[in-house]
């Protein structure tokens, strides 16, 4: 429960139908396995201290009467144990039948949820026993003295993590157009369990999964979805045990079917309030809710969620290929856009051979061909000077030849020198000045042979650079529109790799292939015996780490101390503790010290959940103060 985290099953018992017995003595077996592993909610599939599948003996008093018994028996089992658990059972109420959710903890029973839709369709036929449940909570008798609460708007809160707040819905309540865990969620529920008994047809998994994700994703919630298994009759259909737990639109864990299998996860409670926090058009609109409150321990767990290393880039190579072509176009339409707007004939790029600037030829390239315009009106100008390399050169001049772009040299060696003698800087002092004198001389020639021919200068930082203000102010950070503003280093590197791989041009795939094997350098400092001295990762610091610093940070909000401990678990053998510290300090310096750079960013198109424009998503004061995240990363030490 330490940074949000907490741990939750899903428990298919091997059930005896109306052996109510045999039933909640698998569910207690289960239930201290689940607490065992370090489970704090644990459901139950619908029915199961009778069985789903009882037909006509849900009419006989007797069977009801066992199964009151046996929640009392379970409740008071209980008693001195760490979590919540939700199980099905039937329960009688002035007269009628209702199919319920029961919530368990601490040797009480917390509270009734009953069905709400009672489906009469194809192979189901519960309305021949089963009432509707109502949404008005009333007292309930269990046993000869028991009362509890039961209704469908009844809420479960704990207490000793006061975020974390869970509601239930019963199977067929999903599958409807108008799910209870719709009002449940914007009612302040950000945990919905499912108590299910859904048979197996052809094709119904899919559906199923799909519903359970979605769900999750509509309501910014985790959803536990456990599904009755093996042991229900198979008079005339069969149940698989499929269970799924979801969290905002992505499945952490599912059961195989057919076999019973209890699956176990983390959920992240801070994460989906956040994503809430967020979204200004998630509205409470409903408050009459009943609440019954419940204690869990405190304790830190260990994870075994994936925590994606590279949350930028998709894990799967074909979705990587569809997101690539996907990033590609928008970057490309954006061009056109402003080139369509401005009227604007012509593009300036500068080429270095580097990443950056051979994804930006490449997306411009494209956005005059989506316009009918000539690739000669691209003039790509490369602009060797105090570093360059022969490799960066050599890649500079063919992938401008084999695009077909129109190519312009201009050696900025001595315009450099004239400019340190005009200002009075030491050439062999290779400090700060001595490189940002490179960069915005080559920018200045960028804009001027842009003025000269109508045309506009497109931008090649990204956004990694941009956050951690890795450019020169007025000078690579200048353009007139930058079209990999929103693409984080880690997913350049795939985009480039996307077109060299597609491209269908072996001279053209040969290049992008050398420049993606190129250390990544803003080569401003001579080279070391013809290679390249001044690496990026090595004064910045790896850009996977602080691509995922990023992620966390903009886009789940998450604290210092939460990013290290999922960084500790997601580069887990790459890097060390210490290293991923060392670097986390830096970046959480670098972002902050450097928000004036990207607070007078040019345009440029966003293309993921994460972006740092002053326009769209990053709202952010140049001034902001970074003391309590750096106390924080002080405290890790």
């Amino acid at each position: 429960m330490k940074d949000g985290f907490l741990k939750v099953a899903a428990m298919v018992p091997d059930i005896r139908v109306a052996d109510t017995e045999h039933n909640i003595n698998e569910c207690k077996r289960l239930y201290e396995e689940a607490l065992s592993e370090g489970a704090k909610i644990i459901v139950f599939p619908e029915l199961c201290i009778s069985g789903y599948t009882c037909g006509d003996l849900f009419l006989q008093e007797i069977l009801i009467r066992k199964c009151s018994e046996a929640l009392l028996k379970f409740a008071a089992f209980t008693e001195d144990k760490d979590g919540i658990c939700f199980l099905g059972l039937p329960v009688m109420h002035m007269g009628k039948l209702y199919n319920v959710a029961a919530a368990v903890s601490g040797g009480e029973i917390l509270g009734l949820v009953p069905k709400t839709y009672i489906p009469n369709y194809n192979e189901f036929y519960e309305a021949r026993y089963f009432a509707k449940g109502n949404s008005e909570t009333r007292y309930v008798n269990i046993g000869a003295e028991d009362e509890v609460l039961m209704g469908t708007k009844l809420l479960f809160a704990c207490t000793d993590m006061p975020s974390l707040k869970i509601a239930a819905e019963i199977c067929e309540d999903l599958w409807t157009p108008n799910p209870p865990s719709n009002l449940h969620g914007v009612s302040g529920a950000n945990v919905i369990v499912n108590l299910s008994a859904s048979d197996e047809i052809t094709g119904k998994d899919v559906y199923r999964r799909e519903l359970v994700k979605n769900q999750s994703a509509r309501l910014l919630s985790a959803y536990i979805y456990c599904s009755a298994g093996y042991g229900e009759s198979t008079s005339d259909v069969v149940y698989s045990g499929h269970s799924i737990i979801a969290e905002n639109g992505t499945v952490l864990k599912e059961a195989k079917r057919f076999v019973n299998e209890s699956i176990y996860t983390e959920i992240d409670i801070a994460r989906l309030e956040n994503e809430r926090r967020r979204m200004s058009t998630f509205e409470v609109v409903s408050d009459d809710y009943d609440v019954a409150e419940f204690n869990l321990k405190v304790r830190k767990m260990n994870l075994t969620r994936y925590v994606d290393p590279a949350p930028f880039v998709p894990a799967g190579k074909d979705e990587r290929i569809k997101r690539c072509s996907e990033i590609f176009l928008i970057q490309s339409m954006g061009l056109k856009k402003r080139l369509d707007h401005t009227g604007a004939k012509h593009a300036v790029v500068g080429i270095s051979g580097g990443l950056d600037s051979t994804l930006a030829l490449l997306v411009t390239v494209q956005a005059f061909d989506l316009m009918g315009l000539p690739r000669e009106n691209v003039i790509a100008v490369t602009m060797p000077g105090f570093g360059t390399t022969d490799r960066t050169y050599d890649n500079a001049v063919n992938l401008i030849k084999e695009l077909g772009a129109h190519f312009e040299e201009i050696n900025i060696s001595n315009a450099v020198r004239g400019h340190f003698k005009d200002i009075g800087h030491d050439e062999s002092v290779h400090d700060v000045t001595y490189e940002n004198c490179q960069a915005r001389e080559r920018t200045q020639i960028l804009m001027d042979i842009a003025n000269k021919t109508g045309g506009l200068v497109i931008g090649t930082g990204d956004m990694s650079e941009l956050a951690l203000g890795w450019a020169t102010y007025n000078g690579d950070h200048m353009s007139m529109y930058g079209v990999n503003a929103g693409v984080p280093k880690t997913l350049v590197r795939h985009l480039v790799r996307y077109v060299a791989d597609t491209c269908g041009m072996d001279k053209l795939s040969k290049v992008l292939y050398d420049v993606l094997d190129t250390p990544v350098s803003p080569e401003l400092l001579p080279p070391d015996e013809g290679q390249i001295s001044q690496k990026t990762e090595d004064i910045v610091g790896p850009y996977e780490l602080h691509d995922f610093f990023l992620y966390n940070m903009l886009r789940n909000g998450f604290s210092p101390k939460k990013i290290y401990r999922l960084a500790e678990y997601a580069f887990k053998g790459v890097y060390d503790n210490e290293t991923i510290l060392k670097w986390l300090e830096i970046f959480t310096k670098r972002f902050f010290a450097q928000q004036f750079k990207r607070s007078c960013l040019p345009d440029g198109p966003k293309v993921g959940s994460v972006a740092v424009s002053p326009r769209g998503d990053l709202r952010m004061p140049s001034d902001a103060a970074r003391s309590i995240w750096m106390k924080e990363i002080e405290e890790l030490k």
